[in-house]
């Protein structure tokens, strides 16, 4: 059985070992897929843009532990979800609608034990447990309670205008790629064959959508709509982020209530 794990936990400590190991106590049979572990914290919206791909890249009945903002809220239960033939299993804190645009098919509470220490090895069991009990065909309500009023959350929408659509950076890859939310479907659907400018600087700005990065020559930037149907600015051979001094998210403050979310945006000018 195949068992996604993505988390916001980095590489610097045990965090991970230590969920693997407690993955394989409960079921051996697992075959773990990590997805990515350096979802920056707090970064709902990144965390949503990498998770609502697992959906097409994976087979039906696949598994997906989601452990990112474990700890947002002081909840007494995780969430259960089964949604287009994928089961997940994450904390009740609104990201599982920013990821589905929506409600899940099916959903419900999985309890934390009472009196535990809320740590991610617990978390890792409980919804291992669960799992468990999906792959044996068990009902969803049979597990946990259905009736659970899911936290919600909304994936940020792009601002647009008969001028201009403007998108924040969803996040920046390894190669220092930008990916803005900025969909096909929105940018076509504004744009109205008109000729555009995705303004990056005061005088530079990309004016075509390429199909990759080789339509253009080394160290040129270019703008396409990547694989997952988002706006990706690069430069080919290059890093984008550093040469046009984009960022990404930054939380603000040392607690949860304190933190605001601050997002760099784009904008695409219609002529």
């Amino acid at each position: 059985m195949l068992l996604t794990f993505t988390s916001d936990f980095g590489s610097g400590d045990h965090l991970v070992g230590s969920v693997k190991g407690e993955i394989f106590k409960l079921n051996d049979g697992f075959q773990i897929v990590d997805i990515t572990h350096d979802i920056i914290p707090y970064n709902f919206m990144q965390a949503a843009y990498v998770c609502k791909n697992l959906f097409t890249a994976f087979p039906p009945e696949s598994f997906h532990l989601i452990m990112i903002n474990v700890f947002d809220n002081d909840l007494d239960h995780l969430l259960l979800v089964r949604h287009g033939g994928q089961v997940l299993g994450m904390a009740d804190n609104g990201l599982i609608t920013m990821i589905l645009g929506g409600r899940p098919d099916e959903a419900v509470a999985i309890p934390l034990p009472k009196g535990s220490k809320k740590g991610v090895r617990v978390f890792a069991s409980v919804m291992i447990e669960a799992f468990n009990k999906v792959a044996s065909g068990m009902a969803f309500s049979k597990i946990g309670d259905t009736q659970v009023k899911i936290q919600e959350k909304a994936f940020m929408k792009t601002f647009q205008s008969d001028q201009y659509i403007e998108g924040q950076i969803l996040m920046i890859d390894r190669f220092a790629n930008v990916i803005v939310n900025i969909n096909q479907a929105e940018f076509e659907a504004s744009r109205k064959g008109r000729a555009f400018k995705i303004v990056l600087l005061r005088d530079v700005y990309i004016d075509r959508i390429s199909r990759h990065y080789a339509d253009v020559p080394e160290g040129e930037k270019l703008a396409f709509f990547n694989e997952a149907g988002y706006l990706e600015i690069a430069v080919n051979k290059g890093h984008a982020a550093s040469l046009f001094g984009l960022g990404e998210y930054q939380g603000v403050g040392p607690t949860t209530q304190g933190r605001r979310q601050y997002y760099q945006t784009v904008k695409v000018f219609f002529e």
